[in-house]
Formats: C-alpha cells, structure tokens, sequence
C-alpha cells in the first residue's frame, strides 16, 4: 500500500482551520542557498497561507557567522509565534549554539526533545513532538500498523529525522536498531519496519528488505530538479506499506509544523 500522505496533510489542515482565534506568525531562518531547503520553504509558505499563518523568512548569506544567526533568532523572537531554522547549516557555523538559541516555547521543530530526551522511557519532554516524528505516528495510526514487539530499523542518526523517529518507535514497543554512516545494512533484511533518513538518493535497493516490511522513506535529495529519497522506487513492490518521495511522510511532517505552531500559540496566550 502506497502512502497518500497529501491526503492526511489535508485533514490534519481541515482540522487546523476550524481553530479560532488569532493566527500565529512563523519565522523560518535561512543560511545561504539551498535548492531542497527553498523547496520546503516554498511549501510552508503556501499552507501557511491557506491556514492565515503570516510568515517572515529571515534569510542570511552562506557567510553568515554563529553569532549572525543568533542575533537574527533573537530580533524575531519578539515579534513571532514560532521559530524554525532550517537545516543544514553551514559547517562553519555551530549548529547547537544556534538551536539552543530558539526560545523553548517557540520551537515549532521540537528541537528541545532531542536533547532532553528520557531515554529510558522515550519520552519527549516537550510541548511539541518533532514534526517528522509525530507523522510517523500519525502514519501508523491511520494504517493501523502493529508497532509494539517489531523488529525497526533507522537508518540515520540526526536530530529530525533518525532521532526522534527512533524514540518514537521505542516509546511504542518496537525494538529498535539506529544505523549510521559506514554501518552495515543487513539488519535492513530482516527489519519490520524501517525508517530512513540518510538523504542518500535510491541507495536501498529491493533486494536490501523482505517481502511485507513497512518502509518509511523520510530521506530526501535533490538531484537535477528532481527529489529522491533514500529508498528506490521498485522497493514499493516489496512493501506493505511505502511512503513515496515526494507525496508521502514529507506533506504530512509539513502539516505538523503547523500543528505544532497552533500548539504553542495557544499555550502563550494561557
């Protein structure tokens, strides 16, 4: 079964629309020029229309210093319901040092969670749960996927993606093995229910997965126009569930973004 995941976008959208009250304002932070971060600017600013969301995009040269950021997070904080810096930044820059900079009840991208996380539990000790995170959980939810007791496979390690979808998973029974660059993929062979994100484009081949696995392809590249995530398009015939890229967890972790946003204005306004 293929993922429709602009279709549960557009729910979770037709939910966010009835909300009353004022409508928030999002900042999103920019360092430099990046064909895959415009893209997914380009696509928050087009629900954040539909929703009445104003957004101001803050954005820096690929010169721009730590403290640059900073100082940019810093000005629109006064003025904005929810902050996102999009990632990756410059390697120059300290990547921490500019998050750590985000006010807590701004941080639309759950980047706090990451950090402050109970691992024994996994437990997200946030307002927020980071937005590719709570679309796997609304994913599983929807196609009412077994979790608990599964063997799960995450390739990738990083803080949108790789981390909180491994907590995710844990906190639902699953039992849970994290591959990073240079690891051995064999585990893929027997997994479950894997989730990438390495952002390496059609590297995991129909060959690497066994028949009925649910694959979650949260991985995303760019490449002559075209994006690609980190699965190959034939894995989908292996599947019982396959999110393709574009169309599939990406629509939904943007609606997220938005839920999340709403979440946390309505808390600053207690």
């Amino acid at each position: 079964m293929i993922v429709d995941g602009k279709k549960i976008a557009q729910d979770i959208y037709t939910q966010l629309e009835k909300q009353a009250g004022s409508r928030p304002t999002l900042v999103i932070v920019v360092v430099g020029d990046n064909p895959v971060i415009a893209s997914f600017v380009r696509i928050k600013k087009k629900n954040a229309a539909r929703l009445g969301v104003g957004v101001i995009e803050k954005l820096l040269p690929s010169s721009a210093t730590t403290e640059d950021c900073v100082l940019a997070i810093s000005e629109c904080a006064a003025t904005s319901n929810g902050i996102i810096v999009q990632l990756p930044l410059p390697n120059h820059i300290d990547t921490e040092t500019v998050l750590a900079a985000i006010p807590h009840e701004q941080d639309v991208d759950g980047i706090y969670p990451i950090s402050t996380l109970d691992r024994a539990n996994a437990v997200f000790v946030s307002n927020t749960i980071p937005p590719v995170a709570a679309a796997l959980d609304e994913i599983i939810h929807t196609y009412s996927i077994k979790v608990s007791g599964k063997s799960a496979v995450v390739v990738g390690a990083g803080r949108l993606v790789g981390k909180p979808c491994a907590a995710l998973l844990v906190s639902r029974g699953a039992q849970i093995t994290i591959l990073s660059h240079g690891d051995s993929l064999e585990k893929l062979k027997t997994a479950d229910i894997i989730v990438l994100g390495a952002g390496s484009p059609g590297f995991v081949k129909p060959e690497m997965i066994k028949e009925g696995v649910v694959l979650i392809d949260a991985g995303t590249s760019e490449d002559g126009g075209k994006m690609l995530g980190d699965a190959d398009s034939e894995c989908a015939s292996k599947c019982s569930l396959f999110t393709p890229v574009p169309g599939g967890i990406g629509p939904i972790a943007v609606a997220m973004i938005f839920k999340n946003l709403f979440a946390l204005t309505t808390l600053q306004t207690k």
